[in-house]
């Protein structure tokens, strides 16, 4: 008796609005963690918005990324800590001058990689 295959549908379906940029992904995925750990059930169309990708789609970018050696441990200490703060580092402030720097590498590897996806416009 054959059985029923599960098929997961691509990243890139045209379904749902992609995001205005890396940053905002981020933001998007680190809410959808913070509610899942929470005990929310979250997915890409269950939102006010629907998104073309599930949020751990955006956590395998990073993860590939970080194995290709694109981004450091450095560069996630500071998604983490300021996703969680939902807010990006002030380049102006002088304790957060290396945070942002850190900040704008990682959104500047993570943008190819999520537009290449369809996540980003």
């Amino acid at each position: 008796m054959a059985k029923d295959r599960f098929i997961p549908r691509p990243a890139t379906d045209a379904d749902g609005e992609p995001f205005a940029d890396a940053e905002a992904a981020w933001f998007w995925y680190v809410q959808c963690r913070l509610a899942q750990l929470d005990g929310a059930r979250v997915g890409a169309r269950a939102g006010a918005v629907a998104r073309p990708c599930e949020p751990l789609d955006v956590l395998a970018v990073v993860d590939r990324l970080y194995r290709r050696r694109r981004l450091v441990r450095e560069h996630l200490h500071v998604l983490a800590d300021y996703g969680r703060r939902l807010l990006p580092p002030d380049p102006d402030s002088r304790r957060e001058r290396r945070a942002a720097q850190l900040w704008g590498e990682a959104l500047g590897e993570l943008t190819p990689a999520l537009r290449a996806k369809g996540i980003v416009a």
